[in-house]
């Protein structure tokens, strides 16, 4: 059977007709292409709708104006305009072909060849475009046969897509770990191993950004051994090795069980060393937020509080359900569900009016106070009445 997009169907979308009509589908002009079309075929929920066309971008801009259609030069000097049609946001990219590359950037040229533009594409299911009025897909590199079998497999020479963008490889891993089947297919790996330490040349950003949208689908585990056994990661991130896949996996199968969502930082945690400060170091490596290398840090340290709600009041939820989750503590991590943090219910100012003297021992008593409410479970009313008196007795 001929796969086809249902055109009448995405000529739906909210904006996409004013769009298409504004840059020539009709006439030929205009294509869907890369991952929309790959997601359609695949039965996936579709997002982002991409365009390709071989209008220039200058009259890209001019048609959609004339349409009264916004359009954001957000990449302008490489072909890419954002239609924003009804609110709905388009990504129009003219046809294009490498000029130069070095393995991070890319100097191109604008084209009208459909083919040449899908040539400088780096996976054969990511290259095939589709007619809107027809439905119709253009393949021209065997994509489909590759998204039929679930296999990922880089278009033409994977060594020469691989020294365009070094990004490719960790790229590769991630779809195969998204829409793969089985084993990798066997050119690419030997490839994306032969050139691992090319990852050396790229940002951090980039690496930490690609790594963790591959840790966060939602089964990479199979895919990160293989890519632990063929040393892939070990030029820029020595500190995961391939023994510690198990920990990744025991990590998964506790956010199951206890019903969390997957976490990418959680999960890079557990391939790491339970050290905090290693796991600080590799947060600043991979130039991660502040908010991320805290989280990564707190997560390297197995120490817990009595109980799970004490552990989250100390830490936060997040670090408390990491913890939990890679010290196999899994009924206790379900057990924080919606847990919010609890407020003290008293203040330094109450203890003076209660007859505290100003000082350092207010701090002294809060903190005291503090103290056993989060070992006694947080208790209100005369409860905590009867914790505040005995810590004012004390203190006097």
């Amino acid at each position: 059977m001929e796969l086809k997009l249902d055109a009448a169907k995405w000529r739906r979308l909210r904006g996409a007709a004013r769009v298409l009509d504004a840059l020539g589908a009709s006439e030929g002009l205009t294509r869907y292409v890369g991952g929309a079309v790959r997601d359609e075929l695949l039965g996936l929920t579709v997002s982002d709708v991409d365009l390709a066309t071989r209008i220039r971008p200058e009259e890209v801009v001019r048609r959609l104006e004339a349409a009264r259609i916004k359009a954001v030069p957000t990449g302008i000097d490489h072909g890419t305009i954002t239609a924003v049609s009804d609110g709905h946001p388009f990504e129009v990219t003219t046809l294009r072909q490498d000029v130069s590359t070095d393995g991070r950037r890319a100097t191109v040229a604008f084209t009208d060849d459909w083919q040449a533009d899908a040539a400088r594409r780096d996976f054969t299911m990511n290259a095939l475009f589709a007619d809107p009025d027809s439905g119709e897909i253009f393949d021209y590199f065997d994509g489909l046969a590759d998204l039929l079998e679930r296999r990922v497999r880089f278009i033409g020479e994977p060594l020469q897509r691989i020294a365009e963008d070094h990004l490719r490889i960790l790229r590769f891993f991630r779809f195969h770990a998204r829409f793969g089947a089985g084993e990798p297919d066997a050119a690419s790996l030997q490839a994306c191993t032969a050139r691992a330490n090319d990852l050396m040349a790229l940002s951090r950003e980039r690496i930490a950004d690609e790594l963790l949208k591959l840790l966060g689908l939602p089964a990479p585990a199979a895919t990160v051994g293989i890519m632990l056994r063929h040393g892939i990661l070990r030029p820029v991130l020595p500190e995961i090795e391939p023994e510690r896949l198990a920990r990744l996996e025991a990590l998964m199968a506790s956010e199951r069980a206890a019903e969390v969502a997957p976490d990418a930082l959680r999960r890079l945690s557990s391939l790491l060393p339970r050290d905090a400060a290693l796991a600080e170091q590799v947060a600043v490596r991979l130039k991660l937020s502040k908010k991320a290398r805290k989280r990564l840090a707190c997560a390297a340290d197995p120490s817990l509080e009595a109980s799970p709600e004490a552990l989250a009041y100390r830490c936060g939820l997040d670090c408390a359900t990491d913890r939990l989750l890679l010290g196999g503590r899994t009924a206790e991590a379900a057990e924080l569900g919606e847990w919010r943090k609890p407020v003290l219910p008293i203040g330094g100012g109450a203890l003076i009016a209660r007859g505290l003297r100003e000082g350092p021992i207010v701090a002294r008593t809060l903190k005291r106070i503090e103290d056993r409410w989060v070992a006694d479970g947080f208790p209100s009313g005369p409860a905590f009445e009867a914790l505040v008196d005995e810590a004012l007795g004390s203190a006097a």
